[in-house]
C-alpha cells in the first residue's frame, strides 16, 4: 500500500510540473522501450519537460501504479492529469489529440463522439424524468471504468450532445470517451452495455472448450508457463513451453498475434498473460481453470495432479 510520504511526493511532482513523466530510466537514457517511445513522442513537441526514474525507488515504482489505478510503466500527467501509458500515449500522438494538449495548457479537450443507442435513449429519458432536474453524468477513470449517474452539473464539466441528449463529463473522461458506444441490454441481466474503442487490451478468459476451438482452427498460439516438471505430468500437445526458446518465439510474433497461456489452475498463466500485455500483444488469453479444467471437460486422458 502506498505511504502518506510516498503519495504526497507524487502529489508534488504532478502538481509543480505541467508535464511530468514516470518511466524507467530518464530522458536521456530510458531503461525500458516503451519508456522510450513515451520520451521521443515527448521530444517532438515540447521543449522542457519532468521526467522520474520510477527504478530508483520500490517505492515509488509501486506507489505510482496506486495513485493513478494504472498497471503499467510509463505514465504520462499534462497539468495535474493522468493521461495514460504508453498505448494511449502513442494514440493521442496520432490521432493529433496529444500536440493540442501540450500546446494549450488548460485548453478544454476536443469534444468526443458519444453514440447512444434507442434502447438506452429510451432508458436514460425516462430516468431523468424522475430526477428531479439532475444531469446525465459519465466518468472514465485512467483504468477505464466507467460510472453512468444522475446529478446536479458539476463545475468545470463539458456538455457533449449524445444522440441529442446531453452527456457531462470532466476533462479526463472526455479525452477517453471519443468514439464509445452505449446501449440498453434488457431481459433477466438487464443493464447498459459500454464499448469503448479506446481502452487498452486486457486479457480475455478462455473456457478449455473455446481453447480446444481455437486451436483446432489454428486461431491461436498456445504457451505453457509451467516448469519442465509439471508439463511431464500433463500437457497438451499444441502448448509451447514458455522457456528460453519459447520466449524467443512469442516475442518474434506480431503484437496483433492472438496468444494463450496455461498453467495448473489458471493463476501463474494469467499472470504471464497480464505481463505479455505491457509489451504491447493486444490479443491475449488465458485458460480459466488451467490444465486441470481442460483434463475434466475436453480430454480426460490428461493426468489430474
Amino acid at each position: 500500500m502506498i505511504t502518506e510520504a510516498v503519495r504526497n511526493n507524487i502529489s508534488e511532482l504532478v502538481a509543480q510540473n505541467p508535464v511530468v513523466l514516470f518511466m524507467k530510466g530518464t530522458r536521456r537514457q530510458p531503461q525500458c522501450g516503451f519508456s522510450a517511445q513515451v520520451v521521443q513522442i515527448l521530444d517532438q513537441l515540447v521543449p522542457e519537460y519532468e521526467t522520474v526514474d520510477v527504478l530508483s525507488s520500490p517505492e515509488l515504482r509501486d506507489g505510482i501504479k496506486e495513485f493513478s489505478q494504472w498497471p503499467t510503466i510509463p505514465q504520462l500527467f499534462v497539468n495535474g492529469e493522468f493521461i495514460g501509458g504508453c498505448d494511449i500515449v502513442r494514440a493521442l500522438h496520432e490521432s493529433g489529440e496529444l500536440s493540442q494538449l501540450l500546446s494549450k495548457p488548460g485548453a478544454p479537450p476536443k469534444l468526443p463522439e458519444i453514440k447512444i443507442s434507442e434502447a438506452a435513449l429510451t432508458a436514460f429519458k425516462d430516468a431523468l424524468g424522475d430526477a428531479g432536474g439532475e444531469a446525465l453524468h459519465l466518468k472514465i477513470d485512467a483504468a477505464f471504468q466507467n460510472d453512468l449517474y444522475f446529478a446536479p452539473r458539476e463545475p468545470h464539466t463539458l456538455e457533449v450532445l449524445a444522440s441529442g441528449l446531453p452527456l457531462y463529463l470532466d476533462a479526463g473522461s472526455a479525452r477517453r470517451a471519443d468514439g464509445m458506444s452505449i446501449d440498453f441490454v434488457s431481459g433477466e441481466q438487464a443493464g447498459f452495455k459500454i464499448e469503448n474503442p479506446n481502452q487498452p487490451a486486457a486479457v480475455k478468459q478462455l473456457s478449455p472448450a473455446e481453447l480446444k476451438a481455437m486451436l483446432e482452427r489454428g486461431a491461436v498460439t498456445l504457451f505453457d508457463v509451467r516448469p519442465d516438471h509439471e508439463r511431464a505430468l500433463a500437457n497438451i500437445p499444441a502448448a509451447r513451453s514458455l522457456d528460453e526458446a519459447g520466449q524467443e518465439y512469442l516475442f518474434g510474433l506480431d503484437r496483433s498475434a492472438p496468444i494463450a497461456f496455461i498453467c495448473h489452475h489458471g493463476m501463474r498463466s494469467q499472470s504471464a498473460a497480464q505481463q505479455v500485455l505491457g509489451e504491447g500483444f493486444r490479443n491475449v488469453y488465458n485458460l480459466r481453470g488451467g490444465i486441470h479444467a481442460w483434463s475434466e471437460t475436453v480430454d480426460p486422458s490428461v493426468p489430474r495432479y
